[in-house]
């Protein structure tokens, strides 16, 4: 029987814990994730502050700077490790002083919380164009697994040299928090503000934290889109569907379960034929093209919400339902494949009706592959976020869920707002995804 995890060292200070560390009877899981594009700035951030004076070159990337990414890991283990990715770099990529402390509020930290984050033990680390890094395990026992729940972890890092062109994830509806502009210096290790003075909304190189958590622990992965990603959502409000799902399965079954976002804003299914570094594409490589790195390759998976193919209709990508019908079936084949067990859940497409993705002849396909993934049986479970949002009367969505919350507006009649996402996560059977041994 699963037992609660214990009180993470009360009390005591941080400190690195060498690679070859284990805990009888733990593994990983991934308790965050953000699916990186492309190379800055291509992708659709959201409330991005003018970037112009910090990256004045966006092809050059960072020179001499520091970031301090801030992310809220789902669960909290007692040791944690980060990965680092220069997917999309056009050159190698030197990461020195790396660093991980828990946000206080802002770019400040809480006081003694930020220690150092090696790599096979060494400050220091140089990552070749396409590749990632993990982390040794870092441990961040400062106050226990129920203080920590909901506290957001900052990431710190320097780049040196000139890194090129920076392997990003635009729209991270989180603020983050840079040095300034080139030749900022190295600041990763200072746990005040002034160090980093501007904003972003977008994290950059970081895509992954992992927990160490006991055996029984899985994570749920949300795969899709904009939607997914939380477009029109409240900035810093972690209420994304994802976010609602995952309050409502920790306090259902507490941590045996992780929910991590996978989303990427403008992504298709089947859509673009090629991506590459030199001719990206907004909404990144397809599905079925970053499904290894987004999904296969994070820790402890043991759940998938897939939520995708409005992107593939629009004009942009002018598929048809049959061809994202056979890019479902082709990712669901890899997935059980690679994933003996896992658990799909396929979610049905919310309506674009009288928005740019959402003419009379796309919403016929739309519903089309709504029927395919209700009644198809490729999926273990359906989380049916078109009855969820739909306005039978209209075929859209529901009025209330249009004026959209990140910025204030009247929406764009595809992206739900924070009262859509939340009709969007409570529509999720919770019970379908419960952990082995959970009441």
């Amino acid at each position: 029987m699963f037992r609660p995890f214990p009180p993470i060292f009360l009390a005591l200070a941080m400190a690195v814990i060498p690679v070859a560390a284990a805990v009888p009877g733990q593994h990983w899981v991934a308790s965050w994730t953000a699916s990186v594009q492309g190379p800055y700035p291509t992708g659709n951030a959201s409330a991005q502050p003018n970037l112009s004076l910090v990256f004045p070159v966006p092809s050059s990337g960072a020179r001499d700077q520091s970031f301090r990414l801030i992310v809220r890991p789902d669960v909290w283990g007692s040791q944690a490790r980060i990965r680092l990715s220069n997917a999309f770099g056009a050159a190698p990529v030197t990461f020195d002083g790396v660093f991980a402390g828990i946000q206080m509020s802002g770019a400040a930290l809480m006081k003694g919380t930020n220690r150092p984050v090696l790599f096979q033990g060494k400050r220091a680390i140089t990552i070749q164009p396409g590749d990632s890094a993990w982390s040794d395990p870092v441990s961040l026992a400062v106050l226990n697994a129920a203080q920590l729940a909901g506290r957001k972890l900052a990431v710190s890092f320097h780049i040196a040299s000139e890194s090129g062109p920076m392997t990003w994830h635009a729209k991270a509806l989180t603020t983050s928090y840079i040095s300034g502009g080139p030749g900022s210096g190295s600041k990763s290790a200072d746990e005040g503000e002034a160090s980093f003075p501007n904003p972003t909304t977008s994290w950059y190189f970081l895509d992954a934290v992992d927990m160490m958590m006991p055996a029984a622990t899985h994570a749920i992965v949300a795969f899709g889109d904009s939607i997914t990603d939380g477009t029109a959502s409240t900035l810093n409000g972690d209420d994304r569907w994802p976010d609602v799902l995952s309050r409502r399965v920790h306090a259902a079954y507490g941590d045996r379960l992780s929910v991590v976002n996978a989303g990427i804003g403008g992504n298709q299914i089947v859509g673009p034929a090629a991506y590459s570094s030199a001719a990206p594409f907004s909404g990144g490589p397809s599905a079925l093209q970053r499904l290894d790195r987004d999904v296969l390759s994070l820790s402890g998976v043991g759940a998938l919400i897939w939520l995708e193919g409005i992107n593939d209709f629009s004009r942009n990508g002018n598929a048809s339902a049959e061809a994202v019908e056979t890019g479902m079936k082709e990712g669901v084949a890899r997935l059980r494949a690679k994933l003996p067990g896992i658990k799909l859940i396929g979610a049905t497409v919310t309506s674009a009706l009288g928005s740019t993705a959402g003419t009379p002849e796309q919403d016929e396909k739309r519903k089309t592959l709504n029927s395919f993934i209700r009644t198809s049986g490729l999926f273990d479970g359906v989380a049916d976020f078109d009855k969820a949002t739909g306005d039978p009367a209209t075929g859209g969505l529901r009025a209330e869920f249009v004026p959209e919350s990140t910025t204030g507006g009247a929406g764009d009649k595809l992206h739900p707002n924070r009262l859509g996402y939340l009709a969007m996560g409570m529509a999720v059977d919770i019970v379908s995804l419960k952990p082995g041994g959970a009441r």
